[in-house]
């Protein structure tokens, strides 16, 4: 049987620094997260799926059946060709092309993401990038990253890092894990700030800073 946690997903402070805020986050925080109900098969979940910037393998949003989002809203597939081991029969899921779109058109309509979808994923580079959108859908107004993606991202990336961090526990990760995790997403986000000629401070994501938020939303 699939396995159902509903993970807590309180939101992080803006990171990025004040002269890049309004080029970033046009509606930082526009509905506060709070929970992301998260799916797997029992038998498997993959600690050891490195993240390396490649597409995550059978991560996707599911729609929930009684959700309120209208059917001609976002582009939808079938949930269970993205996601096996699920016991999915005829649910729909976003399109994984079309993350950009829902942060768009959730933020459009207001519809609050966790009355919307919830998420597959059966390894650890799929839940990153899912909590990594999951961030995306709650801070931004019209989707338009300009020329300052890298801050766009590491902010995401930080909540991603922080939520797992807060679910380490249900997802039977243990710090060692975490920390490689964390050494792999930094490497990444320190990539994209030189892509674009930035200079990148990696305090930004510092782990202790990331541990003592989630400490403060044990509850």
């Amino acid at each position: 049987m699939p396995l159902v946690t509903r993970l807590a997903t309180p939101p992080l402070p803006l990171l990025v620094p004040p002269d890049v805020r309004d080029d970033v986050f046009d509606a930082f925080g526009w509905c506060a997260s709070d929970v992301l109900e998260w799916r797997r098969p029992d038998a498997r979940f993959d600690l050891d799926t490195p993240v390396d910037g490649s597409d995550p393998a059978r991560m996707v949003f599911v729609f929930h059946r009684d959700g309120p989002a209208p059917r001609d809203l976002l582009p939808r597939e079938l949930a269970r060709l993205h996601a096996p081991g699920l016991d999915l029969v005829d649910e729909e899921a976003l399109a994984p092309y079309a993350i950009d779109d829902a942060t768009d058109r959730l933020f459009e309509t207001k519809l609050r993401p966790r009355d919307v979808l919830w998420l597959a994923a059966d390894n650890l580079n799929a839940l990153h990038w899912g909590l990594h959108d999951w961030a995306h859908f709650h801070n931004h107004g019209p989707f338009e990253t300009g020329e300052q993606r890298a801050w766009t991202e590491v902010q995401c990336d930080a909540s991603a890092l922080a939520w797992i961090w807060r679910a380490r526990d249900a997802i039977d990760l243990d710090e060692a894990r975490w920390s490689r995790l964390h050494e792999q997403v930094t490497r990444l986000c320190a990539g994209r700030f030189a892509a674009e000629g930035k200079p990148f401070d990696a305090r930004i994501l510092a782990a202790d800073t990331l541990r003592a938020v989630m400490r403060e939303h044990a509850d």
